[in-house]
C-alpha cells in the first residue's frame, strides 16, 4: 500500500508538502498542488483517516440527529446534509433521538464521543437538557428545523464555560401558514380549523400563530375549539379531526400542519364519509410527493427540505472556521403550492390514469407507514 512518503517522492516535494496539499493546513502553489494530486491518483494513495485526525483534532465528520428519519421530509433534508457534507469532504454519522428528550442527549453524547467535528440537531420538544449538553462541551452545532431562542436565553447563566453560540436553519412558518387561511378564507370560509403539531416545538408555535395571523387578516375570530393538537403524527391527527368533525358547529375548512397529520386527517375524513372539497376545503403545511397525484390535489405549502439541509452544513462549517463569530438564524422562504384540495377549479390536466382520489390515500393511510414512524416537523 503507497504512504505518503511515497507520494512525496512521485511528485518530488516533500512529505510536509503532501500533508498541506491533502489536509488543507497551507497554501500550496497550484503547479505543486496538481503534482501531489496526480501523484496520488498515480499510486491510489488512501489517506489514513484515523492518523489524520489525530494530527488535525479534527475527523471530517458530522453528527446528524434527527428524529423520523423514514418521513419524507426530514429524508430530503437528510438528502440536502449528505450532498453538503460530501461537498466539502465530510462524513455523515447519524442517528435518531425519536423525538424523546432523554434519548436524544443519549444519542447526542453518543455521537459527541465519535468524536464529530460538529452537529446538526432537529431538537425535541423539551431540549433543555441537550442545550446544557452541548453548551457544556462547546460541541459546534446547528439547530435544523426547529429553532430554541427561548430555552437558550433562559439557560444563558452558568450553563457553559463561554457564551452559547448556536446556529439556527429553519423554514419561515407563520406567514406561510397564514397563507393557506386567507386563501380559505378569500373561498368564502368563517370556519377554518387548525390540526396542529406538537405542543413545545417551535414550528407548531409558528404555525399557530401563523393561523391566528391568517383569521386577523380575514377579520375572522378566533376560537379555541377550532385549533386541536394531532402532536404531529397521523394517528394523533385522526382523534384531533374526528374531535372538529363532532363539533356543533364543526369547520368547513381544515388546515394541516405538517405532512403527517395531513394523512390522519384524512383518514378521519374517510371514517366519516366526507369528501373534499364538497364537504370540507383542504390545505396542507408541507407538500410530499404523492400530493399532485390525487383528484382533487392537494394544495400545501412546500418546504425547501433540501435546501435547509445543505444550509445546515453550510453554516456547520462556517462556525467551524470561525468559533467566535455571532450566532444566526437562517431562515428559508416557502412555496404556496395552489392545487384543488382547497376548493379551486382545478387548471391542470384532468383524468389521468395516474391520479387516484383522496379516499383512496386514506385507504392507503390505514395500514401503519412512514409517516407513522416518528414525530416530525
Amino acid at each position: 500500500m503507497p504512504t505518503m512518503a511515497d507520494v512525496a517522492r512521485s511528485a518530488g516535494v516533500s512529505v510536509a508538502t503532501v500533508s498541506h496539499v491533502l489536509n488543507g493546513t497551507r497554501p500550496v502553489l497550484p503547479h505543486t498542488r496538481q503534482a501531489v494530486l496526480d501523484a496520488v491518483d498515480e499510486l491510489g494513495y488512501t489517506p489514513n483517516t484515523l492518523a489524520r485526525s489525530l494530527v488535525t483534532s479534527r475527523t471530517r465528520s458530522i453528527g446528524l440527529a434527527v428524529s423520523a428519519i423514514s418521513n419524507p421530509y426530514f429524508t430530503e433534508i437528510l438528502q440536502g446534509v449528505e450532498a453538503g457534507a460530501l461537498e466539502h469532504g465530510y462524513s455523515l454519522l447519524i442517528a435518531d433521538p425519536h423525538d424523546d428528550p432523554d434519548h436524544e442527549c443519549k444519542v447526542v453524547q453518543l455521537l459527541h464521543e465519535r468524536r464529530v467535528d460538529g452537529m446538526i440537531v432537529a431538537p425535541s420538544a423539551d431540549p433543555r437538557e441537550l442545550v446544557s449538553y452541548l453548551g457544556r462541551h462547546q460541541v459546534p452545532t446547528v439547530f435544523l428545523d426547529r429553532v430554541i431562542d427561548g430555552v437558550i436565553e433562559g439557560m444563558a447563566n452558568g450553563v457553559a464555560d463561554g457564551p452559547l453560540r448556536f446556529d439556527q436553519v429553519c423554514a419561515e412558518n407563520t406567514e406561510p401558514t397564514a397563507r393557506l387561511v386567507t386563501h380559505l378564507a378569500g373561498l368564502g370560509h368563517r370556519r377554518i380549523g387548525l390540526v396542529a403539531g406538537l405542543p413545545g416545538l417551535s414550528t407548531t408555535a409558528e404555525r399557530i400563530a401563523g393561523y391566528r395571523q391568517g383569521l386577523t387578516t380575514a377579520r375572522l375570530p378566533y376560537d379555541d375549539d377550532l385549533v386541536v393538537h394531532g402532536d404531529s403524527e397521523s394517528a394523533g391527527a385522526e382523534r384531533a379531526t374526528a374531535t372538529l368533525l363532532s363539533l356543533a358547529a364543526p369547520p368547513t375548512a381544515l388546515v394541516t400542519a405538517n405532512n403527517a397529520m395531513t394523512i390522519g386527517t384524512l383518514r378521519a375524513l374517510r371514517a366519516r364519509g366526507l369528501s373534499v372539497p364538497d364537504d370540507l376545503a383542504l390545505c396542507c403545511f408541507d407538500d410530499f410527493a404523492w400530493a399532485d397525484l390525487f383528484s382533487p390535489r392537494l394544495t400545501a405549502i412546500a418546504q425547501p427540505s433540501r435546501e435547509i439541509g445543505a444550509q445546515a452544513v453550510r453554516v456547520l462549517l462556517e462556525r467551524l472556521a470561525a468559533p467566535d463569530r455571532p450566532a444566526r438564524t437562517v431562515r428559508l422562504d416557502c412555496t404556496f403550492v395552489h392545487r384543488t384540495s382547497c376548493g379551486c377549479p382545478d387548471s391542470g390536466e384532468r383524468g389521468r390514469s395516474s391520479q387516484a382520489s383522496l379516499a383512496s390515500l386514506a385507504s392507503l393511510a390505514s395500514q401503519p407507514s412512514q409517516f407513522e414512524k416518528g414525530n416530525v416537523s
